[in-house]
């Protein structure tokens, strides 16, 4: 089986960024399908490839994945103009490869949504199956956000989404906010499933080298958010909960922003000018030492801003890295993850927009650490029952194999010819 993979913004675990789609890949590959991942150069990302690019793309295999990657280099930081001209040139660029490259079945992943573009052209002139992923709702939550106001590019957006849904054999959503928008466009639910972000159970799992950033003492409780410093993040209210501990003089609380954004120069602006030395500020890192930190970590941050479309409309990786490494959650708006936190006891639910709650949940938190372990260990347990990241693969695997029933046909096989191999 062949499977053509396209996804912009592709990290192996040596980057900085989310590796659903290598895991996924990987997942794919050690039942002996072939897969080809067409990428972009992503800040903060690693393909795993280092040759010279050759007439704007390189190719090479990594991990048993066939990557195609356009010199096309795409960063948070960029302004929204210089982002949706990289989005246009990629998906014009992975139209070539959708029409010419050898496939079984083709799939597309978001964001962003012109990722779809190569799935249509895939469909209706070669006659593939597409399968299309969907991480955000667009054009609904840059609307929310007020990012795009335009009502023409807003209707053009619109539909495109349409397009995509309409041109789909099936689709993944990736929270059930996410499912319930796709079946909103009038697709039917048959044609959706709901695959969330997984927990990478053995990333996780342990650290060789566990470590803290300078300036926290072993007595501290430190609270860290990994993840991009933008306008979705919503990242002033660490800091406005970070003012309020400083008023109440809880040194011994700090707050850590670790990653890169477009809004992470005005954050650090603002910590230096209110006196915020409980904030620390850290580039990005791999996974590895991701798993390093979060070894050492009593809380993880989950901020995004309050937008009610992201209530039950995304599934942030580190949400899920959090109760992977066994640690208690911090949310601060509603929604489905909240839901999973109140449920399972497994961290700290507070309302949006309100630092002294932010702050009394990071007193309570530091206050007894007993039953803070005892959280994690509930978020781990959740991890494990939930969201294990090698079972919603074999998921993923089964739903976009079976888009082409004679790709389904030789998954069975190839399944079969794996089990009797793992059982010798």
């Amino acid at each position: 089986m062949k499977i053509l993979y396209f996804h912009q913004h592709f990290s192996t675990p040596k980057g900085a960024a989310g590796i659903r789609s290598y895991e996924m890949a990987r997942h794919l590959v050690a039942l002996g399908h072939q897969v080809t991942m067409v990428c972009g150069s992503y800040r903060g990302g690693e393909t795993g490839l280092s040759m010279p690019f050759a007439q704007g793309r390189r190719r090479g295999r990594v991990d048993g994945i066939d990557i195609v990657e356009f010199e096309l280099a795409y960063s948070n930081s960029d302004g929204l103009f210089k982002r949706a001209m990289l989005f246009v040139k990629f998906a014009m660029r992975s139209v070539g490869l959708a029409l010419t490259e050898p496939c079984d079945v083709v799939f597309a992943t978001t964001t962003p949504l012109t990722a779809g573009i190569p799935g249509i052209f895939a469909r209706w002139l070669r006659r593939k199956p597409f399968v299309f992923e969907v991480r955000d709702l667009w054009p609904e939550l840059p609307k929310a956000m007020g990012v795009i106001r335009n009502p023409l590019v807003l209707g053009a957006m619109s539909l495109l989404e349409w397009a995509s849904y309409r041109s789909a054999h099936r689709l993944i959503g990736l929270s059930p906010g996410i499912v319930e928008g796709i079946a909103r466009r009038g697709v039917s639910r048959d044609r959706i499933a709901l695959v969330p972000n997984g927990c990478d159970l053995r990333i996780f799992g342990q650290s060789s080298e566990p470590w803290r950033p300078a300036g926290v003492d072993e007595s501290d409780l430190l609270a860290v958010f990994a993840g991009t410093h933008g306008m979705a993040n919503g990242l002033e209210a660490v800091l406005n909960a970070a003012a309020e501990l400083k008023r109440r003089e809880r040194h011994d609380i700090k707050l850590m922003l670790i990653g890169q954004g477009k809004l992470k120069e005005a954050l650090q602006q603002r910590a230096v000018r209110e006196g915020l030395s409980n904030v620390i500020f850290h580039e990005p890192v791999d996974k590895a030492r991701l798993a390093g930190l979060m070894a050492r970590t009593d809380v993880g941050l989950q901020i995004l801003a309050n937008v009610p479309a992201f209530y039950y409309g995304t599934s942030p990786n580190k949400f899920f890295d959090y109760i992977a490494a066994g640690l208690p959650v911090l949310n601060n708006y509603p929604g489905w993850l909240a839901d999973q936190i109140v449920e399972n006891e497994c961290g700290f639910a507070v309302s949006p927009d309100d630092p002294v709650a932010f702050a009394d949940a990071l007193e309570r938190a530091a206050s007894d650490r007993l039953a803070l372990k005892a959280m994690g260990q509930r978020g781990r347990a959740l991890a494990e029952r939930e969201f294990d990241r090698t079972a919603l693969a074999a998921k993923w695997t089964e739903w976009v194999i079976a888009a082409s029933p004679q790709a389904a046909d030789a998954n069975q096989r190839l399944l079969r010819e794996h089990e009797r191999v793992e059982t010798k």
